[in-house]
């Protein structure tokens, strides 16, 4: 390759280069440093230490509420998401008719469940007066407060984000239709059901896709904020108040920005490890092509 395509290919990439260093590395580095500071903002950040993270861990009882209530939340949503979305893609998998017209259908909520229009509109679904109230009316049952009890409130948020399952159902029903079907083939004729062929072939096969699909959901389970943000304003009780609400309301409603930066890296460091202990784990089930194990 001459020195003038090396320049031609390296001046395309500078756009995005200039703007990963501006708005995501440099964010990150100046973050790290806030996150030791008293800053509010208006004036100039002053060093304190280690003193932000003494105060979360020690004396912070709105940290761990919402550090409880985030956990929850990512071990509720992830795996149920996970197992619906892969339900879907198996039933998508077969050839029906109008299929395609069925697989847009189930895919389009994963591009609407993220913005504000569709969180207000669950708001109003599950409201006092609500549809989700006025259809248990029609069959007798009593309504139910969603959004006044701290259970049915979590509840209610956690149903928004098992409705997106549309993405990791695409990425599933990709990685069925690679699956070479006389493997299903030959297990039938050794006698295998449907089950049997699911569990010893299909899982295994798809296990890479799992892997990856348990990665994106967590770390986006952990950055909920629009839904929980609109719907419940983190309440009542603080039910709903994940960690990336208090990380606004501390950085944007009380001005501390140095303890919402603390915050963060907390996030961040916990988003970290669990992704580590993932990939440390995914040595032992996740099974890749060519892989020789006993």
């Amino acid at each position: 390759m001459s020195g003038d395509s090396r320049y031609l290919g390296l001046l395309y990439l500078a756009p995005y280069i200039i703007g990963l260093l501006i708005f995501t590395a440099l964010p990150f580095v100046v973050s790290l440093y806030l996150s030791f500071t008293d800053y509010n903002l208006m004036s100039a950040p002053i060093f304190t230490g280690f003193d932000n993270y003494v105060r979360l861990f020690t004396g912070d009882r709105t940290f761990r509420k919402s550090l409880w209530v985030t956990l929850i939340y990512v071990f509720t949503t992830v795996p149920l998401k996970l197992i619906f979305a892969l339900f879907v893609a198996v039933i998508l998998n077969y050839k029906l008719k109008f299929i395609n017209v069925y697989r847009t259908a189930f895919y389009v909520p994963s591009i609407l469940g993220g913005s504000i229009a569709i969180a207000v509109l669950w708001r109003y679904m599950f409201a006092d007066v609500g549809l989700v109230n006025m259809g248990l009316a029609m069959i007798g049952l009593e309504p139910v407060n969603w959004f006044g009890d701290p259970t049915n409130a979590l509840f209610t948020i956690t149903l928004l984000r098992l409705w997106q399952f549309g993405s990791a159902m695409v990425i599933f029903l990709a990685a069925l239709q690679s699956i070479d079907k006389s493997l299903y083939e030959a297990a039938a004729i050794d006698g295998a059901g449907k089950w049997k062929s699911f569990v010893h072939i299909t899982l295994p096969l798809i296990t890479p896709v799992i892997f990856f699909n348990l990665i994106m959901q967590m770390v986006q389970a952990f950055q909920e904020f629009n839904g929980p943000y609109i719907i419940t304003q983190g309440g009542p009780l603080k039910a709903t108040y994940f960690l990336p609400i208090y990380i606004y309301d501390e950085a944007f409603k009380r001005f501390d920005m140095g303890y919402a930066s603390a915050i963060a890296w907390v996030l961040f460091v916990i988003i970290m490890a669990l992704t580590l202990i993932a990939f440390w784990s995914s040595r032992h089930w996740v099974y890749y092509a060519g892989d020789k194990r006993s």
